[in-house]
């Protein structure tokens, strides 16, 4: 188990009120819940150099109640405070999964761009993890009609027709195939919005969480020092560069979405 964070009780402090209001709004958002043991340790998150943040001068000044000291020009997450919302994460995600809720994955770093796929297929979840395409949410009839086009040709290839027309028309189906696949293999089998996103860079995925707040989908998000730690519904402090730290906090949160479609289908 982890320590409960120790922050600045004082009244009107930065911390309680941050802390404070993350708390009323789970308990808005998902009524409440019971608190699971999902064995997140502070030593796995130090290998994981989860508590690495971004140089002292390229960081946002709310997040001051999540940095613990700085060290070597670089500024260290207070890891108590990484667990605590982690594992808040975790039992947000198990319960909405024990209810059939249906969550989408958006991280397009290059370097994390396969661990986003393999995490997403592990917890049957949509995925994006090439490039946000402006509009994927808020205009969801124009990605719909793209899904559509997308499945379309996806059958034509499968049952061989594609390549019944002539040279040119199949090369151009092919480079479109090619482009959708690209872009929205990871959504191909999602039928309507989301009911919650997890966001890996809130800085590379800004115009996703964005979409996210226009439309009120919850958003659990990843966040480094150089974040805005009140743009999402539930933001989780770390290290967003190292593959290790990415890798750590999602595979806790994929394990609970498992958990949690496994409780989802024993009491259907």
């Amino acid at each position: 188990m982890y320590q409960e964070p120790i922050f600045d009780k004082r009244e009107g402090s930065i911390g309680t009120k941050l802390f404070l209001f993350q708390d009323t709004l789970s308990l808005f958002l998902w009524g409440s819940m019971t608190k699971r043991y999902w064995n997140i340790t502070l030593e796995e998150m130090m290998e994981a150099g989860v508590h690495f943040g971004h140089g002292t001068r390229k960081w946002n000044p709310r997040m001051a109640p999540y940095i613990s000291t700085k060290r070597k020009g670089i500024h260290i997450l207070n890891l108590t405070r990484t667990a605590r919302f982690l594992s808040e994460a975790c039992d947000l995600v198990f319960d909405a999964a024990s209810k059939g809720k249906q969550f989408l994955i958006v991280g397009t770093k290059n370097k994390a761009a396969d661990l986003i796929a393999r995490a997403a297929t592990r917890a049957r979840c949509h995925y994006v993890n090439k490039k946000w395409l402006g509009g994927m949410l808020t205009n969801w009839y124009t990605t719909e009609t793209r899904l559509h086009k997308f499945r379309s040709l996806r059958t034509e290839q499968k049952t061989g027709r594609i390549h019944s027309l002539p040279k040119k028309d199949t090369a151009i189906l092919k480079r479109q195939l090619s482009h959708l696949e690209t872009y929205l293999g990871g959504i191909k089998y999602m039928t309507g919005l989301p009911d919650i996103v997890i966001i890996v860079d809130q800085q590379e995925e800004y115009t996703a969480l964005r979409e996210c707040i226009t439309l009120g989908i919850p958003t659990i998000c990843l966040i480094d020092t150089n974040c805005d730690p009140n743009l999402a519904d539930i933001s989780i402090p770390a290290n967003d560069d190292a593959i290790a730290s990415i890798r750590l906090i999602l595979n806790k949160l994929v394990f609970a979405i498992c958990e949690g479609r496994s409780s989802y289908i024993r009491n259907s």
